[in-house]
């Protein structure tokens, strides 16, 4: 079962993103072993095999033009043109058998991949 923190709408912005526990945690983790601070970019990129593709970088701090969501002291964070793709979506981050990776839930997308990482609209 996936418990879901839902932030505040911020900046007076309509949009909402939504970042788990565990995808904070894993983003913490991360952050700590390099150093940097616990902020995670989520971007679209064209590509991938149904027409868009997730990219997840972390990030040294937030644009102006930014949506901010922020869970457990970690900050997901999202440029405007990326923001009208993955709208109302929230970012988890799973464990396997198969591996472990950070998931878009993405209530957009009218197609995905079996990867998990590629998205259609």
């Amino acid at each position: 079962m996936r418990i879901a923190a839902q932030p505040p709408k911020l900046d007076g912005m309509d949009k909402v993103l939504t970042l788990t526990p565990s995808a904070a945690k894993r983003v913490a983790w991360i952050a700590d072993k390099q150093s940097r601070p616990a902020i995670l970019r989520l971007s679209v990129e064209g590509g991938g095999c149904s027409g868009f593709q997730y990219k997840f970088d972390l990030a040294e701090a937030a644009e102006s033009e930014d949506q901010v969501s922020e869970t457990d002291g970690v900050k997901l964070v999202v440029d405007p043109v990326s923001l009208d793709l993955v709208d109302g979506s929230t970012v988890d981050f799973v464990e396997s058998l198969g591996g472990a990776a950070f998931r878009v839930e993405n209530p957009n997308a009218a197609a995905g991949c079996g990867c998990g990482s590629s998205f259609g609209i």
